[in-house]
């Protein structure tokens, strides 16, 4: 575990560009490099320590999943203590499964899980619940996201993550139909989800791949986030390794006639990464879901009592992570 002390302002301030203004262009560590007053071999020397680090997971794209074709949704599963390791680790080995955490709630067991095109997502559950003898489970898809964009600002120490007014129609509706993609668009998604190289002409080591100019794939990566595609393109951090020690997602009980102005209130405070309606049932009440991050638990604790103090909400859970079992990008159009 390193602190934040451990890095300069330069780093601090790399990593805000790496995350939130990543640009496209053929020489993109030239054009940070500008930014920041650093020579371009400097930044990337930088970057190369800071993933060293393990500050920095990668830098990649971060498509649309429904835009894709993909179906996908949070799954919670319950397990006996002596259970939960062997069935995390299978969980794990399913491709489509991206982010599985332990939290400490009675469903154990948290994680998202994705299918592609002429999958059934609701099957793929049920295949994993057998095969892991859970002892309950439940599938949370988003009916309605608010928000979605972790961007950490390491200069103020604080999670500084984009307004809902920053994104993209595409991130904020689920009625956008699945845009029909050709071999070439499916190859270049292959492409620009691997971590990109640390090298003067990434984009172009990357293309080589493809038999395209580095050119013309910052061109296509380009079209797709304007299309709403591609969310973004930019680094994930490791959270924890970044100083943001406390990341919880609480849970709410919100009136269906209060959802949509509480759902939009949350999304708009900064150190809410996350915010979605997911389905209700019986023995779960809670519609809306946010993810919250600070660098203390008592500080998360903090910001979520003063969100549901704002909007009288006060039947709510925190989940905590207890342990990362995995967390990664999901990786589409591949076997």
């Amino acid at each position: 575990m390193i602190a934040q002390s451990d890095m300069d302002t330069a780093d601090k301030a790399l990593l805000n560009v790496l995350q939130s203004s990543f640009p496209l262009t053929q020489h993109p560590f030239a054009e940070i490099g500008r930014r920041l007053g650093i020579a371009e071999d400097a930044t990337i020397k930088r970057i190369g320590v800071l993933k060293a680090k393990h500050v920095v997971r990668e830098i990649s794209a971060i498509f649309d999943t429904h835009r894709l074709g993909y179906n996908s949704s949070l799954v919670a599963m319950r397990f006996s203590p002596e259970a939960l390791l062997q069935a995390a680790h299978h969980i794990n080995r399913h491709p489509g499964v991206s982010h599985n955490y332990s939290r400490d709630n009675y469903f154990n067991l948290w994680f998202t899980l994705a299918v592609g095109p002429g999958s059934n997502l609701e099957c793929e559950v049920m295949k994993l619940a057998e095969e892991t003898q859970t002892c309950a489970w439940r599938v949370l898809p988003a009916l309605r996201v608010y928000k979605i964009g972790v961007s950490f600002d390491m200069l103020s120490g604080e999670g500084a993550c984009p307004s809902p007014s920053t994104l993209s129609p595409a991130t904020r509706q689920l009625s956008a139909e699945p845009q029909p993609l050709t071999d070439m668009d499916k190859a270049a998604v292959r492409l620009l989800q691997q971590d990109l190289p640390l090298c003067p002409q990434p984009f172009e080591a990357l293309a080589q791949g493809l038999g395209l100019s580095g050119k013309a794939l910052v061109s296509k990566a380009a079209s797709m986030q304007e299309q709403g595609i591609m969310r973004r393109y930019g680094a994930v951090l490791h959270h924890r390794r970044a100083g943001f020690k406390a990341n919880g997602m609480a849970v709410w009980q919100v009136p269906q006639d209060q959802l949509e102005l509480v759902g939009k209130t949350f999304a708009a405070h900064p150190s809410v990464s996350h915010c979605y309606q997911r389905p209700t049932f019986p023995d779960w009440p809670y519609s809306l879901f946010t993810m919250v991050h600070a660098t203390t638990k008592e500080g998360c604790n903090g910001i979520i009592r003063s969100l549901g103090d704002s909007m009288g909400i006060s039947r709510y859970q925190v989940l905590y992570s207890q342990t990362e079992f995995k967390k990664t990008r999901v990786r589409y159009f591949v076997e």
